[in-house]
């Protein structure tokens, strides 16, 4: 019950993890203007994500361009595309997997061991796509501090933690809950199988048995017919010689 249970709980927060995933992969809040200075007057929006950049200046409405070549992206954000498509197509993949191996799910019926292999499959594929989201995550918000205070750069060209961030941070927790829950669904939830001394877990002690070789019994019982045989050749003869003494003994 305990084990059905915590693998209804994996699959929701798994769930919820890939949800996160594709929604930080498509967002274009990753990099977000910084309103210090100069920007505080000039009221200019623009927002960098992994696909288009945004921008708005006073009132005007927002206008989105997707990003002509993948080289125009910096480096942060070139890896930040990779890593986040392949932490949704690890978790989707997991997650499906993971149907297979659930107890209220009659795929792979009375074969306990296999189920527990595809669980522990799906939560090791949770934790590399929680890795992935961490990876970009960081490193992006790594960057955007670091160009943050370098003394180097104008106002306009700072910028600050996007919602993506946050959003993908939550994201890699959610995945990496999932694969613990997932991969912790193979240990014993009973006693009685953890006990030693459970008369189902004792082993049959082997007993000390008298036994005698074949090729032995067959010499003995050999020997013995042939000892009775012997016997039996010398009481026969021991008659006859009395017979013949008898025999003497009238006719003399």
């Amino acid at each position: 019950m305990v084990q059905g249970a915590s693998e209804i709980a994996a699959l929701c927060v798994g769930l919820v993890g890939l949800i996160g995933a594709a929604a930080a992969t498509g967002m274009p809040m990753w990099k977000v203007t910084a309103f210090i200075g100069e920007n505080i007057i000039v009221m200019e929006t623009r927002w960098e994500g992994l696909w288009m950049n945004c921008y708005r200046q006073a009132n005007i409405r927002m206008q989105c361009e997707v990003y002509d070549s993948l080289l125009y992206l910096p480096p942060d954000l070139q890896a930040a595309r990779g890593l986040m498509c392949c932490s949704v197509a690890l978790s989707g993949l997991a997650l499906l997997g993971a149907l297979a191996g659930m107890r209220c799910i009659s795929c792979i019926q009375d074969n306990d061991h296999a189920k527990t292999c595809i669980l522990m499959v799906a939560g090791m594929m949770q934790f590399l796509a929680s890795l992935c989201v961490f990876i970009p995550v960081s490193w992006t918000a790594h960057v955007i501090i670091q160009d943050f205070y370098n003394p180097l750069l104008i106002d306009a060209q700072r910028r600050e933690l996007g919602e993506a961030l946050y959003i993908g941070w939550v994201t890699g927790a959610f995945l990496f809950a999932s694969g613990i829950l997932f991969v912790c669904r193979h240990v014993p939830s009973d006693k009685a199988s953890l006990d030693i001394c459970h008369p189902a877990n004792r082993l049959n002690k082997p007993t000390m048995m008298r036994y005698r070789p074949i090729s032995q019994s067959h010499s003995i019982d050999h020997r013995c017919q042939t000892g009775s045989t012997e016997g039996r050749v010398s009481a026969g003869f021991c008659s006859l010689l009395v017979l013949d003494w008898l025999i003497r003994s009238l006719i003399g």
